[in-house]
């Protein structure tokens, strides 16, 4: 994990600083609330429906145990004892007050922790995939190269003040695990006849009006990252529309301009810079590389993981939360934070706290908070599995359902932000509980259940392959539904089935969505997905509307 040098060091002290005088200055009233919004939006801070909230940084997701005990001690000292992972693998806080926000900002910087960039129009926290340095499947841990993304993005002076905000992903598989697809820019690092390269997108996001990135260079060389990196970025900046925040962002200026001219733009630009690049950039890179080094791999048997899956909640466990490792002899875990009828996202700190002991103990102190609201350990021996799971068990991280429909993805809807339209956290608890009670959920398979209370789609409704939008109408919560979605490699965004349904009758029509599934799946083989691409959304519609499917026959 790469470690703050004294220039880090110093510059997020600088920053606590200088945003700890903006807040005094807020709290005796030289400043106005308008004119202290664009001085904390540039330091993670909103201001939500009933509080304040703090969205802290978590680089690509990856955080040590030191890190994840601080989290633990500042939500329990200043805020109500628990965080939310966020699908940007942030953590938030949503009620803390805002004279306690400096020494939450201090107690960060003690851990080489900031909240620098998790807001405002600038480039956000560059994300990646959970699995980063552990996956069997991956060119290279992508870790370094987002990290050197983060390095040169912040406080950048050309790109603090983007016509709308920025979002990058970095991954090295063909398996996307991290929506690479839906952000505005998407890289994926390759092999092409023995030299090292990225397949560069762009164009990606959600929101009101959804798209999936294009790709704009099917193999860039690994030296021009960065120079490429800055050319988009530039030729958005200087093209994009700053007339309409809902026309912003890049995705929009693809689409306006059309691929090819845009592509254009950004081959004049990186002509242009590409001499200023003059290899310090590598240099830095490598340095970054090697904090990246993977860990002392544990050499013992794995008989104790083989024999504790005679236990049937041990195996299922094991079944649905473990991914497979490039080291035959350990395990990727994931760890739900998605207990039927708790909050999707949510950690307490006495959880936070027994995790990172766990991660110490049994997992090389490598932890990832993942873009669905999930924590992952990369790197568990299987000789430590079973001790591993009884300690999640012991603290309520055992649930075993990875990936199942009680794994959903959910914003916090009207429960916390003043910009949802509807609910979306008892909309989740209320499937996931429904399908718990129907002890349904591992004969339905893998299903992700996706929901957004506004149409900003901060729970990536667009890509679930059940998406559900929470809308105001006249109101009244009415929810739409999707079908179809996908945020693999595979993107695609979902299509709308028709009418909305009421807030009480949302979790009926996901059941008879699911039961449409299973009366029709060619056998226990082929998932919803699989089964909803054969068939395609006219038989689901009929389940929806009975009534209206009833009236037309008539």
């Amino acid at each position: 994990m790469y470690r703050y040098d004294d220039f880090d060091a110093a510059l997020v002290r600088r920053r606590v600083a200088e945003f700890s005088q903006q807040i005094a200055r807020r709290l005796d009233g030289s400043l106005t609330e308008d004119e202290f919004r664009p001085l904390r939006l540039m330091n993670g801070l909103y201001l939500q429906l009933h509080a304040y909230m703090l969205r802290i940084a978590v680089p690509y997701g990856t955080l040590n145990a030191a890190k994840l005990r601080q989290l633990a001690m500042i939500a329990e000292r200043w805020d109500k004892g628990y965080g939310h992972v966020t699908t940007r693998t942030n953590m938030q806080l949503n009620w803390p007050r805002l004279n306690d926000v400096p020494d939450i900002l201090s107690a960060l910087a003690d851990v080489e922790m900031h909240c620098i960039q998790t807001s405002g129009n600038c480039v956000r926290n560059v994300t990646s995939d959970q699995f980063a340095g552990a996956a069997a499947d991956e060119v290279d841990d992508p870790r370094p190269y987002a990290e050197l993304l983060r390095q040169w993005s912040t406080d950048h002076p050309e790109f603090a003040f983007l016509p709308r905000k920025f979002k990058i992903a970095v991954i090295a598989s063909k398996a996307d695990r991290a929506a690479m697809r839906s952000h505005d820019i998407g890289l994926r690092l390759l092999e092409q006849d023995g030299a090292r390269g990225f397949e560069v997108w762009v164009g990606g996001g959600l929101g009101r009006t959804p798209m999936v990135a294009q790709r704009l260079a099917p193999f860039l060389p690994e030296a021009d990252l960065l120079a490429y990196v800055e050319a988009i970025l530039s030729a958005y900046n200087s093209i994009g529309r700053r007339d309409n925040k809902y026309k912003a962002r890049v995705k929009i200026t693809v689409f306006e301009n059309g691929l090819d001219a845009f592509r254009t733009l950004v081959e004049e630009r990186f002509a242009e810079i590409r001499p200023a690049f003059d290899g310090r950039d590598r240099e830095l890179l490598s340095h970054i590389r090697a904090a990246f080094a993977p860990p002392a791999w544990k050499v013992a048997r794995t008989d104790a993981h083989d024999a504790a899956l005679s236990d049937p909640v041990y195996r299922a466990w094991a079944g649905q939360n473990l991914s497979a490792h490039k080291n035959p002899d350990y395990a990727s875990v994931t760890i739900s934070l998605k207990t039927p009828g708790k909050t999707p996202g949510d950690i307490s700190s006495d959880q936070m706290r027994a995790l990172a002991d766990l991660a110490e103990a049994h997992g090389h102190d490598d932890i990832r908070f993942t873009h669905e609201q999930n924590i992952a350990l990369p790197h568990v021996h299987k000789a430590d599995l079973p001790a591993l799971h009884a300690g999640l068990k012991a603290a309520g991280l055992a649930t075993a359902n990875v990936g199942l429909i009680s794994d959903i993805i959910a914003c916090p809807g009207m429960d916390y932000c003043a910009l949802a339209t509807a609910r979306s956290i008892p909309v989740a608890q209320k499937i996931a509980t429904r399908f718990e009670a129907l002890k349904l959920e591992h004969d339905i398979g893998p299903l992700k259940i996706k929901i957004s209370g506004c149409i900003n789609a901060c729970g990536h409704h667009h890509i679930g392959h059940i998406g559900i939008l929470g809308l105001d109408r006249a109101g009244v919560e009415n929810y739409q539904i999707t079908l179809g979605g996908d945020g693999t490699e595979d993107m695609v965004v979902g299509e709308r089935t028709g009418p909305g349904f009421a807030y009480d009758q949302v979790t009926d029509a996901v059941e008879r969505i699911v039961r449409a599934y299973l009366a029709q799946r060619e056998g226990p083989g082929e998932t919803f997905l699989a089964c909803y691409r054969r068939l395609g959304i006219a038989p689901f519609k009929a389940a929806l509307y009975p009534d209206r499917e009833a009236a037309d026959a008539a």
